[in-house]
């Protein structure tokens, strides 16, 4: 009788040390059009302060930053090096040798806009380095909600996990006695703000 053995690698369990967060393109002139976009980057702001917890590096894109302007300060970004961009990946050359300089870590938490573009883009050249990718589906967004959840679902075929902000802080300490627990648990006392996910869950 065989065996088989599951294959760890490919079940999705985020890992503390194996993991790196990007935060793409959360900038001031995409506030009036994206959809959902205060909520978004609120959402995506307590994953950069639960990296800054658990020691994870984060890792900063804005895209044409001369006309699109700046990071939106409520991310809480202040002293992160913005790695300006035109394409639409967020992986750049100064953006691979970081994570080359921080031990090609394994395992992206990401987050950010547009779904359909840059995150899309960003997955589809992480997933071609071999890494697991891990999509934030209520810290993503795009200008149209059909964009953003076609895109998940695109997504999620071509291999990336969805989950949400909560179920990564939580994947991440794993126990209520990790020594940190306390600290992510500050950042779950409300619970993620609705992204109007849950209507089309179908399409996902």
């Amino acid at each position: 009788m065989t065996i088989k053995i599951l294959d760890l690698a490919n079940i999705g369990r985020l890992s503390v040390k194996d993991s790196v967060l990007f935060l793409c393109d959360m900038q001031e002139k995409f506030r009036p059009n994206i959809f959902q976009f205060t909520n978004i980057v609120s959402n995506a702001a307590r994953l950069l302060q639960a990296s800054r917890v658990l020691g994870i590096p984060p890792i900063l894109t804005e895209q044409y930053p001369k006309g699109l302007g700046p990071t939106v300060p409520e991310l809480g970004a202040e002293g992160l090096t913005a790695h300006a961009k035109t394409c639409f990946t967020m992986i750049l050359p100064e953006v691979e040798k970081q994570l080359q300089e921080l031990g090609n870590p394994k395992q992206a938490i990401l987050c950010g806009i547009e779904t359909h573009a840059c995150i899309a883009c960003t997955t589809y050249d992480l997933l071609e380095k071999g890494m697991e990718v891990h999509i934030v589906a209520d810290a993503v967004s795009s200008r149209s909600q059909t964009d953003r959840l076609f895109a998940l679902s695109r997504l999620k075929q071509s291999g990336a996990f969805l989950t949400t902000t909560e179920a990564v802080l939580l994947q991440l300490v794993q126990d209520a006695k990790h020594p940190n627990f306390k600290e992510i648990q500050k950042l779950m006392l409300h619970p993620s703000p609705d992204t109007a996910l849950l209507s089309f869950f179908s399409v996902l």
